[in-house]
C-alpha cells in the first residue's frame, strides 16, 4: 500500500508540473480542471514542489477585491543545462533555463590542429564562461551535452575519430560532466543538429529525417521515428566511411578554388569556374545522401552547417543530383539554425535527461 502511495503521489507531481509547464502560470482552479485531480491534491503539490524551488506563488495583483486565486508558476530558472559544440575550428557554448530557452552564448576559436587535451581545455574555458556571463551559479547546472565529430558510443565516449587529433577514446561524456559535478552526455554533431531541427526548426513535423551537416567536413545524422538513431554501436549515418562515397575529400572540390564562401558567392555570380567547382561538390554530397536516402526513405532532409548559408547555389545542384540517384526524393531544406544547431542539440539532449531523471515529467 505504501509503494501504491508513492506511485501516485509521483503521478501526481508529473501531471502537475508538466500542466504548468505548459501554462506558464495558473491558478488552482485552472490546474485541478487541466489535470483532473482535486483542489487540495493540487494545492498540496505545488507546496511540495515550492519546497524544491521548482515552482513559486505569484503574488496578487495590487488592488485585488476579496480574496484572490492562487496564482503559481513555473520556475525554468531553477536549473539550467549547456549544449557545447566541439568543432575543428570553433568551440560554441550555449546555456538555456529549463524551458530550453538560450540565455547566453560563447564561442571561441580552436586550431583544427589543436591536440585533445587543449581542446577539451577549450571546451572547458568556454563552457564556465558562458554560464558566467549569464550570471548564473555553476551548482545550477544540471547537465552538460557535448558534440562531436566522430562516432561516439552510448555511453558518451568517442569510439573512433579521423577528424580532430587523439580524439579517439575520450570520455566525452564524464570530462563534461565534471566540469559542472552535473551529469555529461556526449554525441554526434550531426545527430544533435538532426535533433535541433526536429525540436524548433524546419524538420518539426517530420517523423524520418536525413540531417547532411556540410562544412570544411561533411558527416549525416538521422531521426526514426522522431527519435535519434545511433544505430547499435552510435555509427549509424557514417557513410562518408565508404571511399567511394566520396565525402572524405568532397570539401576540396571547393577549397582548391580559394575560400568556400568566395567560391560560393562567385558561382552564384556565374562565375564558371566557380561553378564547376559547385558542381562537383553537390555531386559528391548527393551520392552519400542519396545512399542514407534509399535506405531510410524520410520524409525531409535537411542540408545544415556553415556551406548551407550558400542556398540554392547549393541546393539547386544538389537537388539535381539526387533526384538522379533516388527512386523517390524527399523535400530538401537548409537548417534553420546554421552553426548554432549542434549546441542546441546539446541543449535539446541534456533537457531531456532533467526532464526524465530530475523533474520526472
Amino acid at each position: 500500500m505504501a509503494g501504491d502511495a508513492s506511485l501516485l503521489r509521483r503521478v501526481n507531481t508529473q501531471v502537475t508540473l508538466n500542466a504548468l509547464r505548459r501554462e506558464g502560470v495558473a491558478t488552482l482552479t485552472r490546474l485541478g480542471r487541466i489535470t483532473g485531480l482535486s483542489r487540495q491534491t493540487v494545492e498540496t503539490v505545488l507546496d511540495e514542489l515550492a519546497e524544491r524551488g521548482w515552482v513559486r506563488e505569484i503574488p496578487p495583483d495590487e488592488g485585488v477585491m476579496g480574496r484572490p486565486a492562487r496564482r503559481f508558476g513555473f520556475r525554468a530558472d531553477a536549473g539550467y543545462v549547456l549544449g557545447v559544440d566541439i568543432g575543428a575550428n570553433k568551440i560554441l557554448a550555449a546555456l538555456a533555463d529549463l524551458n530550453g530557452e538560450v540565455v547566453s552564448w560563447h564561442r571561441v576559436p580552436v586550431s583544427d590542429g589543436a591536440p585533445a587535451p587543449e581542446r577539451l581545455e577549450a571546451a572547458r574555458q568556454a563552457a564556465l564562461a558562458c554560464v558566467d556571463v549569464a550570471g548564473v551559479a555553476r551548482t545550477r547546472v544540471w547537465a552538460v551535452c557535448a558534440g562531436t565529430s566522430g562516432v561516439v558510443d552510448r555511453s558518451g565516449r568517442v569510439s573512433l575519430s579521423t577528424v580532430l587529433p587523439g580524439w579517439t577514446g575520450v570520455d566525452l561524456a564524464g570530462l563534461a560532466g565534471g566540469w559542472f559535478g552535473c551529469k555529461g552526455l556526449a554525441a554526434n554533431d550531426a545527430n544533435l543538429a538532426a535533433l535541433t531541427e526536429h525540436w524548433r526548426g524546419s524538420a518539426q513535423h517530420a517523423a524520418d529525417v536525413v540531417y547532411v551537416l556540410v562544412g570544411h567536413r561533411v558527416g549525416a545524422g538521422m531521426l526514426i521515428g522522431g527519435r535519434l538513431h545511433g544505430g547499435r554501436t552510435g555509427a549509424a549515418g557514417e557513410i562518408g566511411a565508404l571511399r567511394q562515397v566520396g565525402w572524405e575529400d568532397a570539401a576540396a572540390e571547393l577549397d582548391t578554388h580559394g575560400e568556400a564562401a568566395a567560391v560560393f558567392k562567385a558561382a552564384g555570380d556565374g562565375d564558371p569556374a566557380a561553378a564547376r567547382a559547385v558542381e562537383r561538390f553537390a555531386e559528391k554530397l548527393a551520392i552519400g545522401a542519396a545512399a542514407l536516402v534509399l535506405a531510410v526513405d524520410p520524409d525531409l532532409l535537411v542540408v545544415g552547417g556553415g556551406y548551407s548559408r550558400a542556398g540554392d547555389v547549393l541546393l539547386t545542384p544538389f537537388r539535381r543530383h539526387l533526384t538522379d540517384l533516388c527512386l523517390g526524393v524527399p523535400e530538401v531544406v537548409t537548417s534553420t539554425f546554421g552553426d548554432e544547431s549542434v549546441a542546441l542539440g546539446g541543449v535539446r539532449l541534456a533537457l531531456d535527461h532533467v526532464e526524465r531523471e530530475i523533474l520526472g515529467l
